[in-house]
């Protein structure tokens, strides 16, 4: 099982921001800009395409309104959308406030996020979700 089914399951704690039968979306605890979330199915699959065609298809519409609300609450020019699939093996979308293409290099630093401000973080982008 791998750490973000686990996260899904509640095994591990997260900072849930969007759950439907199929998919699931949680800040990204190490992340690249204060915003960045990931996006899972919960079936648990290695590889993006090796997800069924439904899937595929569908996580971009579950990802849409979450991608608007980070829009929102952050000083962006966009959402940026990557998939790398390298750091986990469960294919995930990462959704990331930026202004510049180099916002997206993941061989940059990560920050450093404390879990208090993970949880303001949350609340901001779940009160966007809201509306």
């Amino acid at each position: 099982m791998t750490i973000f089914s686990k996260i899904i399951k509640g095994e591990i704690p997260g900072y849930k921001i969007s759950e439907n039968d199929k998919f699931y979306a949680f800040l990204d605890v190490f992340p690249l800009r204060e915003g960045h979330t990931l996006v899972v199915p919960k079936m648990e699959i290695d590889n993006m395409f090796d997800l069924p065609s439904d899937y595929l298809s569908e996580i971009l519409v579950f990802a849409q309104p979450i991608a608007k609300a980070i829009e929102k609450v952050f000083d962006c020019n966009r959402c940026g959308i990557s998939v790398l699939g390298l750091e986990v093996p469960h294919a995930h979308v990462h959704l990331i406030p930026i202004n510049t293409a180099n916002d997206l290099n993941f061989n940059q630093s990560k920050i450093k996020v404390s879990p208090d401000d993970l949880k303001k973080i949350q609340e901001k982008i779940l009160e966007q979700l809201a509306k």
